[in-house]
């Protein structure tokens, strides 16, 4: 007869003696089935279920960074040829433009309609004579440069007048600058910062335009330079008279009393009137014997801005000649 097949571990717990009770033993026997069993039963009914769909992983790429928004028309700004002449209609007079005076106009005396159309008509004239209003974010493209120099000179009959301007000269007096243009064709360097008169020497400056100083020494009485330091900063003046040696050793004697040092008297109007528009930066004019501005030039020479200058200086400074 067969006989029951026993487990190793229920015939160990029933045929081995202990001093634990039988309860105790068969309960350690049957403790490795029960463990066992919960396994079982939850790989059974899993197996049973059905398997979810695997969600398609995402295509691996790699992260490009956002473009950048498109620039604005105001974010942009490139400057261009000057497109008329830019000065003052009247001829600059000795003595103005010496001190920073704001001149309010007097409407007593009119009646409301009056005072209306007569503040009317001074916003339409301040408004038409700036030229340069339309003129953005200077400061954003190449390095402040306002507006391009025109291949050619203005014509007389329609150049305007370069304004006047008091400053103390390295002579140690001051004059007005009207007095000294005057008589001559000049090429006048405006500026009020170091970063500006390297600007404007880029123009004018004896290593990067020796044809310039050709002209002027060819001419010489009736071509000359003239050179304009506007600093309104006081302690910037007083630097500036403090190392005034420096500036005569770099300079003929003949030279001191055309190099101006400008502390007062350049208004807003005038800024925008001969294109001032950025106090870092630096201008060129050549202003004709009348005092007229035959053409102007901001910032750093580019193209052909020099070669146009020098040969538009040349001509002015023969036609005076001849005369």
């Amino acid at each position: 007869m067969l006989q029951p097949r026993i487990s190793a571990p229920l015939r160990r717990a029933l045929l081995t003696p202990s001093t634990l009770c039988l309860r105790c033993e068969t309960r350690s026997a049957f403790l490795p089935i029960a463990q066992q069993f919960p396994r079982a039963l939850t790989t059974s009914r899993a197996s049973k279920q059905i398997a979810p769909k695997q969600a398609t992983p995402a295509p691996t790429t790699s992260q490009t960074p956002p473009l950048p928004p498109p620039l604005k028309d105001d974010d942009v700004f490139v400057p261009k040829p000057l497109g008329r002449p830019i000065g003052f209609p009247d001829p600059p007079q000795r003595g103005e433009n010496t001190a920073n005076i704001r001149i309010k106009k007097d409407y007593s005396g009119m009646t409301m309609s009056q005072r209306n159309l007569a503040k009317r008509a001074d916003l339409v004239e301040k408004w038409g004579t700036n030229y340069f209003r339309d003129f953005k974010n200077i400061r954003k493209y190449r390095s402040g440069k306002t507006f391009m120099a025109n291949p050619r000179m203005f014509r007389a009959d329609a150049a305007l007048y370069f304004p006047n301007f008091r400053g103390d000269t390295l002579e140690g007096s001051a004059r007005d600058t009207t007095d000294v243009l005057q008589g001559r064709v000049s090429v006048v360097n405006v500026y009020s910062s170091q970063w500006g008169e390297t600007q404007a020497r880029s123009f004018t400056g004896q290593k990067e335009n020796p044809e310039l100083q050709r002209i002027l020494g060819e001419f010489k009485g009736r071509a000359q330079m003239v050179d304009i330091n506007i600093e309104e900063n006081s302690l910037k003046a007083w630097i500036i008279a403090l190392f005034k040696w420096q500036l005569k050793a770099k300079r003929s004697q003949e030279e001191w009393g055309r190099y101006f040092v400008v502390r007062k008297g350049v208004s807003e109007k005038i800024r925008e009137t001969i294109g001032l528009l950025n106090g870092r930066v630096g201008y060129v004019y050549v202003v004709d014997e009348e005092c007229r501005i035959r053409w102007a030039g901001s910032g750093d020479a580019e193209g052909t801005e020099m070669e146009d200058m020098n040969k538009g200086f040349r001509k002015l400074v023969e036609t005076r000649k001849a005369a």
